[in-house]
């Protein structure tokens, strides 16, 4: 109900304030809105040769293709032009994101086809788990954990093991894996929810805890950070994972206490600690590492442990093959078979998917997302919070709805302050230790039909509020002399 009420929200006031611009003169057209791409030049004027100043319609009789641009520098936009048909078109700026229609055809050939593709292989390897009893196994192991978080959730079920790959798979940074793995666990803890177009317990902890983000490696953010040049590019991995294990833990606490789950409980503590003592014992060791060695390890870690989920379990299941044979199928059919649950699932979360992108496309093209930007900096800047955190805070705001559109942020950030300023390593620690808020809502509830997410969406934007005043306090600490 809460995602429903802010979709119409975000959607009609991004409707409103572009027909408002555009009686209000502020915009010359919406068709930018409505079929622009991102980085698109704006039409921001149309005007008669004669209409324009000398100088610059001198300059477009004398250019072979009629165009002349003007305020070419990296911090001012470009004004642009164009002579054709007897008029000047003239351009400023670029678009924030693709208009509607490009949404609605990237949405599907940028997003759902690859995820599609991700989850067809991932669900086969996942049929191959529940064939052999890998998963049952998995879910033995780490039931007397997972049964103090998750109450509700009988002791050895399937969506034990899913849910620990998950989160596994988000720990290495594989998100094309994590996904497949997250769908399947909420599928799995469907079956257990009585109300079933309303969030379960165990779902909404699932998808909090999921909220955070936590990375051990964060591969993506080092290897744009190197593209940039950086000194050190894995220089913000530490602050990463503290920033990230802490809005986890949070994550944990808030929904733990709303659900009133047992916090003393010996097994959970001890639980706990060994995560800590894991992640604390990796930095240790990466810390020990020079640059190179640093770089080799966090480039290579996330795709071998990938590898060797892969490799481990077909090996387990040619062990158990005598499983599938009792089943009357074999290995490879059983991944078929599960690849083509993974096309289902696709199909399902499209429309999804597709509602959530568009309307987070009207609400940056409209300028609604600027202003309120430009504000909360404003704000911060006036309270006395540096200007080096304010200019990364565009980042922050936008993580929660478009993953696309923060790292645009971010690499803007990197070139335009420094990959090794305050403000650059800053908006990388935020890009990579929160979640895309309302797409994961969409594309996880969605999966399963739900309509209710209850308290879902509240807590998962206090975690990542969480998260961005952790990552300023945490860039603080290690990175102002």
């Amino acid at each position: 109900m809460v995602l429903s009420r802010f979709w119409l929200v975000i959607f009609i006031s991004s409707i409103v304030f572009i027909i408002i611009s555009l009686f209000a003169g502020n915009t010359y057209s919406v068709d930018f809105v409505l079929n622009g791409k991102k980085d698109d030049p704006i039409l921001i004027s149309e005007k008669f040769l004669t209409e324009i100043p000398v100088f610059i319609k001198d300059s477009i009789q004398k250019s072979e293709e009629k165009t002349f641009t003007i305020n070419r520098d990296t911090l001012n936009a470009d004004t642009t032009y164009v002579y054709k048909n007897q008029t000047v078109k003239i351009y400023s700026g670029k678009q924030k994101s693709d208009g509607l229609l490009p949404t609605c055809k990237t949405s599907l050939f940028d997003i759902i086809l690859p995820l599609m593709a991700y989850l067809a292989f991932f669900c086969g390897l996942m049929e191959l788990l529940i064939i052999s009893g890998a998963s049952e196994k998995l879910a033995k192991k780490l039931s007397p954990f997972f049964s103090k978080i998750f109450p509700s959730v009988p002791k050895n079920h399937e969506s034990v093991s899913y849910m620990t790959l998950n989160f596994a798979a988000n720990f290495l940074g594989l998100d094309s894996a994590a996904t497949p793995f997250g769908l399947k666990a909420m599928q799995s803890l469907q079956e257990l929810n009585s109300e079933k177009d309303k969030a379960s317990d165990a779902q909404i902890m699932f998808m909090c805890l999921h909220a955070a983000g936590l990375t051990l490696i964060p591969t993506s953010i080092i290897g744009y950070r190197a593209a940039a040049n950086a000194a050190n590019p894995a220089d913000v991995m530490l602050p990463c994972i503290i920033t990230s294990f802490i809005g986890t833990i949070a994550a944990l606490l808030i929904v733990g206490i709303r659900q009133k789950i047992n916090f003393k409980s010996a097994t959970l503590i001890v639980g706990l600690m060994t995560v800590i003592a894991a992640i604390a014992g990796l930095l240790f060791y990466v810390n020990r590492l020079n640059l190179v060695e640093k770089n080799f390890f966090t480039s290579n870690l996330s795709g071998l442990m990938l590898i060797a989920i892969i490799g481990i379990t077909l090996v387990y299941a040619f062990t158990k093959e005598s499983k599938f044979v009792a089943q009357k199928t074999t290995i490879f059919d059983a991944f078929v078979s599960g690849a083509k649950n993974g096309l289902t699932t696709g199909v399902t979360i499209f429309p999804y998917v597709m509602g959530m992108l568009v309307a987070i496309s009207f609400f940056r093209n409209s300028g609604l997302f600027e202003i309120m930007s430009d504000g909360i900096s404003f704000a911060f800047s006036n309270i006395g919070v540096s200007k080096q955190i304010t200019d990364s805070l565009p980042v922050a705001m936008l993580r929660p709805f478009s993953s696309s559109g923060s790292r645009g942020f971010m690499l803007d950030a990197m070139s335009t302050f420094g990959v090794d300023s305050l403000t650059g390593r800053l908006s990388a620690i935020f890009q990579c230790s929160a979640e895309t808020t309302f797409y994961v809502i969409a594309v996880y509830f969605g999966s399963i039909n739900v309509k209710n997410t209850r308290y879902t969406l509240g807590i998962m934007l206090l975690v990542d509020l969480i998260c961005v005043i952790t990552a300023i306090a945490v860039a603080s600490w290690f990175f102002v002399k």
